[in-house]
């Protein structure tokens, strides 16, 4: 079966990862590639050996001659590229978030959805194999039901330098870090029915939060806290590891720092060293990120070939970015928020 072909749209700080991931990836590879910046586009092109190059996604889609199209822009251009890509018929990836508003974010999976197109969100923490490995020992049952959790994210690495837009914008950490602890406590615990968030910002030189705390309500009576910060100082920086402890009816579960995972219950207590491999291309300490990249990307192009819906799927990442719409007005107005305030739509009343 002939190689997938794909488009990768935005060529910045974290496109060249991607790049690295579809180098890798088994069935598919990157034919085009489109940015606005020329000297960008000459560096990604360049590396990775992609002639085909263009500064206007217009005369990307006009010469076509790919299958699926990885918009690695940032928010604001995401509604506009996914619904060009839908009226071309085109497969499409998208970072996180999805979009700047529930409502964007609803018009782009009805957009894919009745073009008949895959639509899926670069949602890719839980392709983490240190986050797959407390799933699959949940699963195993040792610990019994699950009754909480907590996905827990602290650091005080300066993540401005790479990304200075960052500091910029009035949301920052939920929006741009806890949407992944938020979807890992999805995955792990199951779909949220309610939140209540509450946000600071310690660091004077940015515009936006870079503290949030969260507790989840989670359909089947389990309770989790997600927490977030890029102002704690750690005797060993603990970046960009993931941190989750479960507590089950008949033991516990913790991830520890340094990719250890403990399980414990009546018989005894286990001790696992999950830590992620290093690519090729990888380097500590990013190689957690730069592995889950690769993962996921080969996720789509099985999902691709195989005609069924990718796990984060525009559809299933509504609920996700539903939690970050709500931890924000629940922190801006001090209550409890319940999911069905903030998403307009459930997943049956999309066309497809």
């Amino acid at each position: 079966m002939a190689d997938l072909k794909g488009a990768l749209i935005g060529c910045g700080f974290f496109a060249v990862n991607q790049m690295h991931g579809w180098r890798d990836a088994e069935g598919a590879r990157i034919v085009s590639i489109c940015d606005r910046d020329p000297e960008r586009l000459r560096a990604v092109g360049d590396e990775f050996g992609i002639t085909r190059r263009y500064l206007s996604v217009d005369d990307l889609f006009a010469d076509g001659g790919f299958d699926f199209v990885d918009i690695a822009t940032t928010v604001g251009s995401h509604r506009s590229l996914v619904e060009l890509a839908a009226r071309h018929g085109i497969a499409t990836i998208c970072q996180k978030p999805i979009a700047p508003t529930m409502e964007d974010a609803e018009a782009m999976v009805e957009a894919c959805a009745k073009a008949g197109v895959p639509f899926m969100v670069h949602e890719n923490f839980r392709w983490q194999s240190p986050i797959r490995a407390v799933k699959a020992a949940i699963d195993s049952g040792t610990v019994g039901e699950v009754f909480w959790g907590r996905v827990s994210f602290r650091s005080g690495y300066d993540v401005f330098s790479g990304q200075p837009y960052l500091a910029t914008g009035k949301r920052f950490i939920i929006e741009d870090l806890g949407i992944h602890a938020l979807d890992v406590a999805r995955y792990i615990f199951g779909d949220a029915t309610a939140v209540t968030a509450r946000t600071r910002r310690v660091n004077p030189a940015i515009a936006g939060e870079d503290v949030a705390t969260m507790l989840l309500d989670h359909e089947g009576a389990i309770t989790s806290i997600v927490d977030c910060s890029y102002a704690t100082r750690l005797p060993i920086e603990p970046f960009p590891e993931t941190l989750i402890e479960v507590d089950g009816s008949k033991g516990t579960l913790r991830l520890s720092q340094g990719y250890h995972l403990t399980m414990h219950s009546k018989d005894g207590t286990k001790v696992t060293n999950v830590e992620p491999p290093v690519l090729s291309w990888a380097a500590p300490p990013w190689h957690n990120i730069q592995e889950s990249v690769s993962r996921i990307q080969q996720h789509w192009v099985e999902a691709l070939r195989a005609g069924r819906e990718p796990d984060t799927s525009g559809l299933d990442n509504l609920e996700t970015f539903a939690l970050v719409e709500a931890s924000y007005l629940s922190a801006a107005e001090g209550r409890t928020v319940s999911l069905a305030e903030v998403i307009g739509r459930r997943p049956s009343q999309f066309s497809r």
